[in-house]
């Protein structure tokens, strides 16, 4: 390929001449880069990549380090399209699909930008051996990032596709248009498949910002809700996980598990599994495991392994936030204003440690071929993964390859590759196939939580509903989220990272279900001690047009006014509002609670949340998304929680973890203000973080009782 220019991408557009053969996605065994270039027939394939100014600018605007898990981000992206003699068309992408539907989007993506049907269309995600570099399905960059270099893509290969009709015809390119797989001219009638229009043809192009992408006023496919892609396949139990891949002569695997955290092996008795038939049992340090026939052998082995660990002391729950406050980095001094002062307020709020609790745990299945390693795992991070089996076995990066099947949900939790490391150590020394699971205890405890926190917000509004003072500083939990939208003339929002006694990661939107929960509550506060309507209180300290219309909009769905007030009065039903915004959308959270005086428990009747991203791609697939955050974050509004003594987790289990239930639903009303001026941003994240203050400030409404940490009521309200 030619350098490309430093103000433009290049684009390489060249004919593959080979035999059909069976389509590599469909494929058991691994395939090379160059076994699986050889298996497409003639075509044209695209690859785009973006210059180095351009993707440095991107990462600024994106607030990102440069790296994530050890991990340079990429300054090369590479996205590939192929179109086949046939007509189909590949898309590629490091992107996982993790239930967030990105195989569909991305798909429509092509259809939209190449006019092209989407039944002609597959796509190959998170094969590190197959797909370009990406740093992982995180953050909702996926819609932001990665649609519009797909539409790029799938842009380039369509003025390409006019060029060589034009030449091939002899006629000028604005007669042609393209259309379902095919260019035409409609003055002579005549039509040509894409396939049959590239075969035979090589040739190389730049691709500059000038390339046209459709407005979202003209999309055909994109702005509509295009079924899920393969939608009969999950619904029927068709479709493969992780957890479904099998090998031929694959053996399962078990770790042994440490007696507490940060405990290390100080003897190890192995007599009692060695001696069971067909069991192997692997020790490398402090990693012990054993690979059998079946999961029960392999469990029952474990079972025979006699420890004998060495523990230190550690920090129990109870002493959990005073930790994380005498720990913290760069604290701030005593707040010294007088809190008694007029229209002045401090309080403090905490968030507690939460699990991702997925449906699929954590799986992995590992395969060596003399010093070729594949895994096929549930990741968020396929090139992270890979990273980490590079390191751990001291590999060429070539030598490693890291699949990942669609996995059944990441929530943030699957960044790491814990799973694939250990499978991989289990095969080589069994010298076969191994898969691992891990056990709902085993994900529990040893996968990463959703960071505990505390919060401290001081405060001043004037008479008149004027925010004049804001001091924000959270330990711990994150910086995201962490800056409000509100309007203060005197403002400091700080973060102070601390040392936390239990692993912690990403969770869905990270801090900023702690940072809203927080703020918006410490606003209803304000608003409440005024006797204003927190609607109002809102709309009076907001400037930000985006974030009044989704609070208005939330408002009137919902139906708030003077006769939906109630300021407290205690009787068991109550009303509650929250605003927020994250990763570029906005989102507004209404919520109405009903309170068992009996029992104290708290039901969440009705929910309506208005929530705007810019350009919506696909109107279902985003209420579904909504409408997930709502159900997924009610759990760690009211009742989720991580109980830890001294090194041990306590409630490792779903009987013991409450989850929300079918029960704990409430009637959901999602309003969405679809954006077409703007550019669409993820919805993967935003939707989560209005609920817990919504719930809570309609708890408040209720009883009278202002709760300010989270969960609110894991055993019901105690009035």
């Amino acid at each position: 390929m030619k350098a490309g220019k430093s103000s433009a991408e290049r684009v390489t557009v060249q004919t593959i001449d080979r035999p059909a053969t069976e389509r590599p996605w469909a494929v058991a065994a691994p395939w090379s880069r160059r076994e699986f270039v050889k298996a497409f027939t003639g075509g044209m394939a695209v690859l785009w990549l973006v210059d180095l100014p351009r993707a440095r600018a991107a990462q600024a605007e994106s607030g990102s380090s440069g790296r994530r898990g050890g991990q340079r981000r990429p300054t090369a992206l590479a996205a590939w399209l192929h179109i086949a003699a046939d007509g189909t068309v590949t898309l590629f992408s490091g992107k996982a699909e993790v239930g967030q539907n990105v195989r569909t989007s991305l798909t429509a993506c092509v259809a939209e930008e190449l006019a092209t049907p989407l039944a002609s269309i597959r796509a190959v995600l998170a094969d590190t051996s197959l797909v370009p570099y990406d740093a992982g399905t995180f953050g909702s960059r996926s819609t932001p990032d990665m649609v519009p270099q797909i539409r790029r893509v799938a842009a380039t290969a369509r003025e390409a596709l006019v060029d060589l009709a034009a030449k091939k015809w002899s006629v000028g390119r604005d007669t042609l248009s393209a259309a379902d797989g095919k260019i035409r001219h409609a003055t002579s009638n005549r039509a040509i498949g894409y396939g049959e229009l590239t075969r035979g043809e090589k040739f190389v192009l730049d691709v500059s910002d000038s390339v046209r992408l459709k407005p979202a006023t003209d999309w055909k496919v994109l702005g509509t809700s295009v079924r899920k892609v393969d939608a009969r396949r999950y619904v029927t139990g068709q479709h493969a996980y992780a957890v479904d891949i099998s090998r031929p002569g694959m053996l399962h695997g078990r770790v042994l598990r440490p007696a507490a955290f940060g405990a290390t092996l100080a003897s190890l008795d192995a007599s009692g599994a060695e001696a069971m038939r067909g069991v192997t049992v692997v020790r490398d340090g402090n990693f012990v495991g054993v690979t059998a026939a079946t999961e029960h052998v392999a469990a029952q082995a474990v079972a025979a392994l006699r420890a004998e660990w060495k523990t230190a002391p550690q920090v129990s729950e109870r002493d959990l936030f005073a930790h994380l406050r005498s720990t913290a980095r760069n604290a701030p001094a005593a707040d010294a204003s007088d809190p008694t002062t007029p229209g002045a307020s401090r309080q403090t709020y905490t968030v507690a440690y939460i699990a991702h609790t997925p449906l699929e745990p954590r799986a992995a299945v590992a395969e060596w071929q003399g010093e070729q390693l594949t895994v096929w795992t549930g990741s968020q991070r396929p090139f992270g993964v890979h990273g980490e089996l590079v390191q751990a076995f001291r590999l060429p990066d070539k030598s490693v390859r890291v699949i990942v099947p669609d996995t059944g949900s990441g929530y943030g939790g699957k960044h790491s590759g814990e799973a694939a490391v250990e499978a991989a150590r289990l095969a080589r020394a069994a010298g076969k196939p191994v898969k691992l699971v891990w056990t709902r205890e085993e994900e529990f405890t040893w996968a990463y939580f959703r960071p505990a926190g505390v919060i401290d917000i001081a405060s001043s509004v004037a008479a008149d509903g004027r925010l004049m003072r804001w001091e924000y500083h959270n330990y711990n939990s994150g910086g995201a989220g962490l800056r409000a939208l509100y309007d203060v003339p005197d403002r400091k929002e700080e973060y102070h990272g601390a040392q936390s006694p239990l692993r912690q990661g990403s969770y869905r939107a990270l801090a900023s279900t702690a940072n809203h929960f927080a703020r918006e509550t410490h606003i209803d506060e304000l608003a409440r001690s005024l006797k204003l309507d927190p609607v109002e209180f809102r709309l009076k300290n907001l400037r930000d047009p985006r974030a009044r219309a989704v609070l208005e909009a939330a408002a009137r769905a919902f139906g708030w006014g003077q006769s939906t007030r109630r300021d407290g009065r205690g009787d068991g039903r109550g009303i509650g509002i929250a605003l927020g915004f994250e990763k570029a959308g906005y989102v507004a959270t209404c919520a109405e609670v009903a309170i068992d005086k009996a029992t104290g428990k708290v039901r969440v009747v009705r929910v309506v949340e208005s929530f705007e991203c810019g350009a919506i791609l696909n109107p279902d697939h985003l209420k579904n998304q909504i409408e997930g955050c709502i159900v997924q974050g009610l759990g760690g509004a009211l009742f989720e929680a991580i109980r830890f003594e001294n090194g041990h987790i306590l409630n490792p289990r779903f009987s013991q973890y409450r989850v929300p239930r079918f029960s704990d639903t409430p009637a959901i009303q999602v309003v969405l203000l679809d954006r077409k001026d703007l550019t669409s941003a993820g919805a993967g994240e935003a939707p989560i973080v209005g609920i817990a203050p919504a719930v809570g400030n309609a708890i408040f409404d209720a009883s009278g009782i202002r709760l300010r940490s989270l969960p609110l009521v894991p055993n019901g309200l105690k009035v």
